[in-house]
């Protein structure tokens, strides 16, 4: 099987008229969101532009600490994107979430290459890149959900908090059902995408596989491997970062600081 069909310039313009459909959409319903939309899409194509050249630069080399320090980065921007659209403060999380995102995705990631894909050399940027940016992407989305939810239903239902530690509850027993709550709200969305693959849908790492030339078996242990990772990687981060930030979240009497959560 031969890899991807090459996309011509015509092709990509051909792409860019598609995307008048959503912006009829949006001009029809008077939604106001034509000029986001094209913010959007502008900074997409500059930075997977940009990030294409500089991966064929990071694919050639193929360095370990190269790899390293971008996975770091691609780690790092991620940690900031889960603190904003959580409604938390930079500030205060920062330290505990990047921490907790590093630990999980680094072992996640090292495992699948050393004892999934059994490979050589573990820091190998196209897998290490690739399979991790897979892993994160879709972490991402669980933690801004788990760890979003987990602070607000605490503000949210206070008393029922307090009546627990009133009662002689641990602050971890107290906050159990919180962070049980949390993580349902989580990972249903990936539980559910997940009993639906291949069915309703032909997930994106089979996909790749697929037109990258790989038959179909192949594309579908990978997809299969994938999707297990993404779900070791959001249980451990999302573990990790209620873990890690519960200590500076809580005064020494078990009350919640109010400056955990970002001004409006």
């Amino acid at each position: 099987m031969n890899g991807a069909q090459d996309l011509s310039i015509f092709s990509m313009l051909m792409c860019g008229i598609l995307l008048l459909v959503p912006l009829l959409g949006i001009w029809y319903l008077k939604l106001g969101l034509a000029k986001k939309l094209l913010i959007s899409t502008l900074r997409m194509v500059v930075q997977l532009v940009l990030v294409g050249f500089f991966l064929e630069f990071v694919f050639r080399f193929n360095n370990w600490l190269l790899n390293s320090i971008w996975f770091l980065t691609m780690i790092t921007v991620a940690v900031f994107s889960v603190i904003k659209n959580s409604g938390l403060k930079l500030r205060h999380f920062v330290r505990p979430v990047l921490l907790s995102f590093v630990l999980a995705n680094f072992f996640v990631v090292l495992y699948f290459n050393f004892f999934i894909a059994k490979l050589s050399f573990i820091l190998d940027a196209k897998y290490m890149i690739a399979i991790g940016g897979m892993v994160l992407g879709n972490s991402l989305r669980a933690n801004i959900v788990g760890l979003g939810d987990f602070y607000k239903s605490i503000r949210k239902d206070e008393q029922l908090y307090f009546y627990k530690l009133s009662l002689g509850a641990t602050r971890f027993e107290a906050l159990r059902d919180f962070a049980k709550r949390s993580f349902v709200s989580a990972m249903n969305p990936t539980i559910a995408s997940m009993a639906t693959m291949g069915i309703v849908s032909l997930p994106g790492m089979m996909t790749g596989q697929i037109l990258g030339g790989s038959v179909p078996l192949v594309a579908i242990k990978y997809q299969i491997a994938i999707m297990i990772a993404i779900l070791a990687s959001t249980v451990l981060s999302i573990s990790l970062s209620i873990f890690f930030t519960v200590g500076k979240s809580f005064d020494k009497y078990g009350v919640m600081q109010k400056s955990v959560f970002a001004e409006k």
